[in-house]
């Protein structure tokens, strides 16, 4: 009989109770894990709602939805209201000296604070001239006509600039607008208490996993620990490529393709806080999930269930269920299925060249090779 390699684990026995206590010992201490990580990301808890937010910030920005100059706000319209509401002040009763100067200074200040916040304003020219002869005829004389030779000629322009404060708060407000929204009061502490949690869990993953393994590592066999230690490493990895593709690349494509409809159909979307946050943590763990495929062809090869010649005599109907798995796992869009279903197709061919270089073992020779 062949000495087998010394083993960490090869002289442990424990009886049923003792399992148990290894258990109980494991899972305190995964759980002491999660709740320290989980303390740290309720600190940051808002620094984590921003990154998870910051995919739906940037395509409202791309679509000209949430960023919207201050100059961009004043069509005709709304320049009548303000020239209005500023007549209607200047006509009002007369302040003293001493309030023109204190107003005066206030919003000095608050342009200072709001950094200068201003509309451009284009007056003809001769309208300008009518208004200030019929506002002091004494001081500005009749405006004498002027006629062009060219009548698609445009009449001369003054550009007038207005400043205030009220402007920084039309920008808010539309800025506001396009932001994600709450619906109700706790809204947004139970969205920060979910991604602080969640984000706990996640980043203390590692810890929890090295808990798991040390549990069942001593009930393995040596051969089966070292497929656990190269495999779970290559699950762990397509896992985080599939969650980051997800947010840096599937996101952009998906939110491009739904908010375009908006645009399209004229009507201002008002995306909800909490959804947006179920939907970012769900279409990346989806991603995650669906990436483990190779590994899945790996272990189906190993159990002598499917062979490398059935994997590629099937392509076709791989491809298929591919699509529909696609169909199902990601939102009610073609985009997102597509970048689903491209990937899947390219990590199939890696499963295939996986099962390759681990064909499946004889069912007879792995039976005499444990008893060895």
């Amino acid at each position: 009989m062949a000495l087998r390699s010394k083993d960490l684990f090869d002289d442990s026995s424990m009886s049923f109770g003792d399992h148990l206590e290894e258990l109980r010992y494991y899972l305190i201490r995964a759980l002491l894990g999660v709740i320290l990580v989980s303390i740290f990301t309720l600190i940051f808890g808002n620094k984590l709602v921003a990154l998870v937010r910051s995919p739906i910030d940037r395509a409202l920005i791309r679509h000209g939805l949430g960023d919207h100059r201050i100059d961009d706000l004043g069509d005709d319209s709304f320049i009548e209201r303000f020239v209005s509401w500023t007549t209607s002040l200047t006509e009002g009763e007369k302040k003293t000296e001493e309030e023109l100067e204190e107003e005066a200074t206030g919003i000095r200040r608050a342009n200072a604070r709001l950094n200068g916040p201003q509309i451009d304003v284009q007056i003809p020219q001769a309208d300008l001239l009518n208004a200030l002869h019929k506002a002091d005829p004494g001081t500005f004389p009749t405006p004498a006509a002027t006629s062009s030779t060219d009548p698609k000629a445009k009449p001369a322009e003054i550009t007038l600039r207005i400043r205030a404060p009220e402007f920084s708060i039309f920008r808010e407000v539309v800025k506001k607008t396009n932001r994600p929204v709450t619906l109700n009061v706790q809204e947004a502490f139970l969205t920060y208490v979910k991604v602080a949690l969640v984000s706990g869990v996640v980043l203390s993953s590692p810890w929890i996993f090295f808990n798991a393994w040390m549990f069942v590592a001593s009930g393995l066999y040596p051969h089966e620990r070292k497929f656990v230690y190269l495999y779970g490493s290559l699950s762990l990895v397509l896992f985080l490529i599939g969650a980051v593709f997800c947010f840096y690349v599937v996101f952009p494509f998906i939110l491009e393709f739904l908010l375009s409809f908006n645009a399209w159909l004229d009507v201002q979307p008002q995306i909800r806080l909490s959804e947006w946050v179920s939907f970012a943590v769900f279409l990346p763990l989806m991603f995650g999930i669906s990436f483990q495929l190779p590994l899945v062809m790996v272990f189906l090869n190993r159990l002598n269930i499917f062979t490398e010649t059935v994997y590629r005599e099937q392509r076709r109907m791989a491809i298929l269920v591919i699509a529909a798995l696609s169909m199902i796992l990601t939102p009610s869009d073609p985009a997102s299925m597509l970048l689903m279903m491209f990937p899947l197709i390219f990590l199939y061919e890696f499963g295939i060249y996986l099962c390759k270089l681990n064909p499946a073992a004889n069912p007879f020779e792995r039976e005499g090779e444990l008893s060895t």
